[in-house]
């Protein structure tokens, strides 16, 4: 089994230009860890379980993990409003400000626009300035009503860690999660992994790994939502922290088991973020399978850091993998999205998808203009287009990017300089049952990773959901 994902691994690194990689893996109570390639193609020094990558958004887990430590505390409750914990707390709907609670913040159900992506310096009021400059983030939906991806939220989940522990996020983590469990290369700090082996982000360009060192900067305000770096084998120790009973390795209860269970228990809205989800519980996604069996996962993406974390709690099975390439989104789908490694090793599957061919009259209800924004570094916000047009039988469209309201920018003319539209290519849906689709190829092939649609109270199509986002739906 081991030698197949091995192949498997090896395979899609030549394939996806990945330099390097590592997996682990329980099953059947064994552990396997292994590193593949090198960190650098132009200094390669061989990737080992140890080799530090970025983990993205898995660091999610370990901002819900703590908090639920605060909770068995007594330091929060979920179900408490976020305004508990910090009295000045507002974006841009009164309502959302006041009544969402720290339990909304953790399952992505806090409901105003998730992808802000500001830099605040490295200071230790980073995180602060960051929750405080959220007042003007819209709200796209009524706390609990909806999910949508929302890194935001978890940025002010990181900063009710700070308030009630009276010190950073990165160090609270590090006292009551990171060091308890002896993840001796899970840090948050450039400055704490020098003299570790770093696997360098790479981009894909003209079907070649190409070392990318902007790639690894990330601002300190996203700390909560993707600032951890880490090594698979770090990684294999928290799948066996959350499979196990909740102890650290010399048995020392961190955890106890019902926080563990309620973690990854009463899923908040679901939907759909790649694959199809009964929701979110604490940080962690909640996927079905055809079996009844659920698939508890999550994973980040970060340029040039793409990686990919799921247990089966049932099972007893956990895989993660860590690359260094943009092109280890690909392998990321292969092993995690597809049905290739659950159901060798746990003996699970998707629900099934099998594309359909609509009519047009079918069809007409999701044809339209959908926008989404997203909020840049810089502070300026980004406008996301996708026109979604009949095909076929299929939606196919063209997904376009444009800068707006650039931060600092005082007259119209000064505005319209900094606007600039991006097309990044073709996108479609193809059905397989009402509302939900699977991705499709710009050459029109249906592939794994999936995506929705969301109606409105008068029963029309109101959103796209596409990688866990709202897309806003505006006929043609």
């Amino acid at each position: 089994m081991f030698g197949a994902l091995d192949a498997k691994i090896e395979e899609a690194m030549r394939a996806y230009a990945i330099p390097g990689a590592a997996v682990g893996v329980l099953w059947n109570g064994q552990e396997y860890v292994r590193g593949y390639g090198v960190t650098h193609v132009d200094h390669p020094v061989p990737v080992d379980a140890d080799t530090v990558f970025r983990v993205g958004s898995t660091t999610k887990t370990f901002t819900g993990t703590t908090v639920m430590r605060l909770v068995e505390r007594g330091d929060i409750a979920l179900d408490a409003p976020v305004r508990r914990y910090l009295p000045d707390f507002t974006v841009a709907d009164p309502y959302a400000s006041a009544q969402v609670t720290v339990r909304q913040l953790l399952d992505h159900s806090a409901g105003w626009l998730g992808d802000d992506y500001q830099d605040f310096g490295p200071g230790d009021d980073a995180l602060a300035r960051f929750v405080a400059s959220m007042a003007r983030l819209p709200q796209l939906n009524a706390p609990s009503e909806v999910f949508a991806y929302n890194n935001a939220a978890l940025c002010v989940a990181g900063r009710i860690i700070e308030a009630v522990t009276g010190t950073t996020y990165e160090a609270a983590v590090r006292k009551l999660v990171i060091d308890p469990l002896g993840l001796d290369h899970s840090r948050f700090s450039s400055d704490e992994i020098v003299g570790f082996n770093v696997a360098a982000p790479h981009d894909v360009v003209d079907g070649k790994a190409v070392p990318e060192p902007s790639f690894w900067l990330q601002p300190r305000s996203l700390a909560p939502t993707g600032g951890l770096m880490s090594s698979v084998r770090d990684q294999l120790s928290w799948a066996r922290f959350h499979l196990g009973g909740g102890t650290t390795p010399d048995g020392t209860r961190l955890l106890s088991r019902t926080s563990l269970e309620q973690m990854r228990s009463t899923p908040g809205p679901g939907g759909t973020l790649v694959v199809e989800l009964d929701g979110m519980g604490v940080t962690w996604m909640l996927r079905p399978t055809a079996q009844g069996v659920r698939v508890v996962q999550h994973g980040g993406t970060w340029p040039g850091q793409i990686s990919g974390f799921l247990m089966v709690p049932s099972r007893g099975f956990a895989l993660t993998l860590l690359t260094n390439s943009e092109g280890g989104t690909r392998l990321r789908d292969d092993l995690f999205t597809d049905d290739w490694a659950l159901s060798r090793f746990a003996g699970v599957t998707n629900l099934p998808a099998t594309a359909r061919t609509l009519s047009e009259k079918e069809l007409a209800p999701y044809e339209g203009r959908y926008l989404a924004q997203r909020i840049g570094d810089d502070g300026a916000m980004e406008d996301v287009v996708v026109e979604l047009i009949g095909h076929e039988g299929r939606l196919r469209g063209t997904q376009t990017f444009k800068s707006s309201t650039g931060a600092g920018r005082t007259t119209p003319e000064e505005e319209e300089e900094d606007t600039a539209a991006v097309q990044t290519g073709e996108v479609g849906a193809a059905f397989y049952r009402p509302d939900v689709a699977l991705d499709l190829t710009p050459d029109g092939t249906p592939v794994g990773t999936r995506s929705d649609f969301v109606r409105g109270p008068d029963g029309k199509v109101a959103w796209w959901r596409n990688h866990g986002r709202l897309y806003r739906h505006q006929t043609l």
